[in-house]
């Protein structure tokens, strides 16, 4: 450890060896006071900006052109090319879905079960309500709060399934009242889609259900085809492609985000559980290189206990190639002056996840502004909130939770303001109106109050 000062700021520099001594975090500077100063290192180190390499560009822009000007038959070109199967049909028969559901294995549908309710129950209470309200002259003034009428859930496959996320991007549509809900999620080469996918799609009451992915699918829910209808929102993360396709599409529908690889930030004192602290990181860095988990702490023997775990329990897991490359790349062990400078240098990060592993972790909570998703206490693990407490797992990545929420039943439903002027009331405010307008240089919005006027 070195430090040195700064323009009047104390700086300190820590090198930090996560995991084998080959492997090592890159130097992070730390500026204890300037930490969202834009050229300082920690912040290159721990930058999550969404970008896409222009390859990947050329390549969605072509498949969204193609499926717009071709429809299914583009559509059926590209789950060949990607998922290796010409389909015969689109869609899941229900016959299928019902399958599943009945075969799922009891526990598994149990859990499934449980969890939903408690999304379910968590969303219900975002629902809002339309309000109206009188005003001076007999004017009546409101907003009317109702469901989009089509949404598409975006469902990962291919290489895992995730009937979890099924059934967060469900819930808070059906709580909103979305009257047709479609799944979409990639097949295998032998047409399939994952019977666990679509038991949670038995347990969400869903029945639409597509059997494509990648960025042919979101242009078909986005523009509508022959056999796909064209919806008003799209949900649920994806590859890079997806996630690319969403940016693209966004304005022909609404999205939920622009998603980024997956992250974990955890505030720790000396009181957590070095095990918890590891495998928590673990459980962020499996999700595939590119995700981050970074541990900030007061503690240098809470770090060095951290590290010593992480040797002993990488090899012992089945993804421990992609966990390794994942902290090695993107991963970090920060040591700061005390639990208030690392509320704002996770605030600098605005993370995904937050973990607080400290002892009394409502005492600082009212110090963080920025985070997807806050765990309190060591016994919070972002696990639970991935699957079963209630509070959507849909997050805001890459510093976005600065301006962006979790899904939500708010994402669901649009807004429109109500207006009913009076007579009275027009003739009191109508000159003012129109000199407004005036002000604009409109004159037929000007004209058109004092038509009204003239009529009175």
């Amino acid at each position: 450890m070195s430090c040195f000062s700064k323009q009047g700021y104390w700086v300190y520099c820590f090198t930090v060896n996560l995991l084998k001594s080959d492997n090592q975090i890159s130097v992070i500077v730390l500026h204890l006071y300037r930490f969202a100063d834009e050229g300082s290192a920690l912040k290159e180190q721990l930058n999550r900006r969404v970008t896409f390499d222009p390859s990947a560009q050329f390549v969605v822009d072509e498949i969204l052109q193609q499926v717009l000007q071709n429809g299914d038959s583009a559509v059926l070109d590209y789950t060949e090319r990607f998922q290796g199967i010409r389909l015969s049909a689109l869609q899941v028969s229900t016959d299928v879905i019902e399958k599943a559901f009945n075969d799922a294995d009891p526990a598994f549908l149990a859990v499934l079960e449980e969890s939903y309710a408690n999304i379910v129950r968590f969303h219900q209470l975002e629902v809002e309500k339309s309000f109206f309200y009188e005003a001076e002259g007999g004017v009546l003034l409101g907003q009317r709060v109702t469901p989009m009428d089509k949404a598409l859930l975006y469902v990962p496959g291919g290489k895992a399934s995730y009937p979890s996320s099924l059934l967060m991007n469900a819930a808070p549509a059906k709580v909103a009242g979305v009257k047709d809900i479609y799944i979409t999620t990639p097949c295998d080469a032998s047409g399939e889609v994952s019977p666990n996918i679509l038991a949670a799609a038995g347990v969400a009451g869903i029945s639409s259900v597509y059997k494509i992915g990648g960025a042919q699918a979101i242009a078909a829910f986005a523009y509508g085809t022959e056999s796909i209808p064209k919806v008003d929102i799209i949900t649920g993360p994806g590859n890079k492609y997806v996630a690319l396709a969403k940016k693209q599409v966004f304005g022909h529908v609404a999205i939920d985000s622009v998603a980024g690889p997956s992250e974990v930030v955890i505030i720790a004192d000396e009181s957590a559980n070095p095990e918890f602290i590891v495998l928590d990181m673990f459980a962020q860095a499996e999700h595939d290189p590119d995700a981050s988990a970074v541990l900030i702490t007061p503690s240098e023997s809470l770090a060095a206990a951290v590290r010593e775990c992480a040797e002993a329990r990488l090899p012992s897991m089945l993804r421990c190639e992609i966990i390794e490359s994942s902290l090695q790349h993107n991963g970090a062990v920060i040591l700061v002056g005390s639990l208030e400078e690392a509320c704002a240098v996770s605030d600098m990060i605005a993370p995904e996840h937050l973990e607080l592993h400290v002892e009394h972790p409502w005492d600082i909570l009212p110090l963080l502004k920025h985070a997807g998703a806050i765990f309190m206490g060591g016994y919070s693990c972002e696990t639970v909130g991935d699957y079963f407490a209630g509070p959507n797992h849909t997050l805001p990545t890459s510093g976005t939770a600065r301006f962006f929420s979790p899904l939500s039943v708010r994402d669901f439903v649009k807004h429109t303001s109500i207006i009913s002027y009076s007579k009275k009331q027009l003739l009191r405010c109508g000159e003012k109106i129109a000199a407004f307008a005036d002000y604009e240089g409109l004159q037929a919005h000007a004209e058109a109050v004092r038509a009204r006027l003239r009529a009175l």
